[in-house]
């Protein structure tokens, strides 16, 4: 269960620091929120997809470093993109 390709470049165009950014921490937080919003839909509905719920919890605890790495290195992106993306902290 992976992002579409046009998901995928929608979102690394809005959250890029530069036009050639593809993989900066902004970048991957914000492609790891929308893969975890879509595992989440999809546990509402399969409640016994364990599997899928390991999944979810393995890209949770990734999106948690990350935002942990941003938030020791630049407070102010991280502040920005924590509001941007609606995330509570």
């Amino acid at each position: 269960m992976s992002l579409h390709k046009g998901t995928k470049e929608e979102i690394t165009k809005k959250f890029q620091l530069h036009e050639k950014d593809t993989g900066s921490a902004d970048v991957q937080i914000a492609l790891l929120t929308e893969r975890i919003a879509e595992l989440t839909e999809h546990l509402k509905i399969n409640t016994k997809d364990h599997a899928t719920r390991l999944a979810l919890l393995k890209l949770v605890g990734q999106r948690r470093r990350l935002l942990d790495y941003l938030n020791s290195t630049d407070t102010q992106r991280y502040q920005a993109l924590i509001t941007k993306l609606k995330l509570r902290r």
